[in-house]
């Protein structure tokens, strides 16, 4: 729902860069892996040592590479198969990252099997419910739903999150149960979305057998 909304406001303020680093011929596909080896960096050097605060800040500062690369392709002219390619999986390895170093906080010094658990949930049916968009439309069906929580919802609620229960380590009391509280969040409604998804390719699919079987009984008659 966020990602229907918010890009299209971010693409906005982000053109002028996106166009001052083509022209200092910055490729796309440079921002692309740029910006996802800073989000891992951010994830797994600063999250597993319970450093939620500076995690967020250095993940927030190349998790917009997102929408730059994108920018810089169309303003270029250059967009491609492989960028749309290249950047939908690197977005997969990021997302890993991010809560992968939850999981690793929790299994570690966070010492809390639970949380973990559910870290490692919302990684895997972070990958699944991106999976299930792009297999379907793959198999040729336009997949035309809007989940509850997709990936710029995971990624906004529990950043924020993250970066607030930092603020533990600067003697802000109490705030660190926010992070549990958005993992629960985006684990539930990770599988909602997924079902959601799920439960349209199956109505799509069926109604595409339909018409096919409709068209191959007026072709043979």
């Amino acid at each position: 729902m966020l990602n229907k909304y918010a890009r299209a406001f971010f693409t906005r303020v982000l053109t002028p860069f996106a166009a001052f680093l083509l022209r200092r011929g910055v490729s796309p596909d440079a921002v692309t892996l740029i910006g996802t080896a800073g989000v891992m960096a951010g994830a797994l050097v600063f999250f597993p040592r319970g450093e939620f605060f500076w995690g967020t800040i250095v993940i927030t500062l190349f998790v917009f590479s997102d929408l730059v690369d994108g920018n810089m392709a169309r303003q270029a002219g250059i967009s491609s198969r492989w960028g749309a390619f290249l950047d939908s999986t690197l977005d997969r390895v990021a997302d890993g990252a991010i809560f992968g170093g939850f999981a690793l906080w929790y299994a570690g010094t966070g010492d809390d099997n639970a949380l973990c658990a559910v870290a490692i949930f919302c990684l895997a049916s972070g990958q699944v419910v991106s999976y299930t968009k792009a297999r379907g439309e793959a198999i040729g069906l336009p997949v035309a739903v809007n989940g509850l929580v997709e990936r710029a919802e995971r990624l906004v609620i529990s950043l924020v999150a993250a970066g607030l229960a930092g603020l533990h380590a600067f003697g802000v009391p109490g705030i660190q149960v926010l992070l549990p509280v958005a993992l629960w969040i985006v684990a539930v409604g990770s599988l909602i979305t997924l079902v959601q998804r799920v439960v349209t390719v199956r109505r799509e699919s069926a109604e595409a057998d339909a018409a096919a079987a409709e068209a191959a009984s007026e072709a043979g008659a």
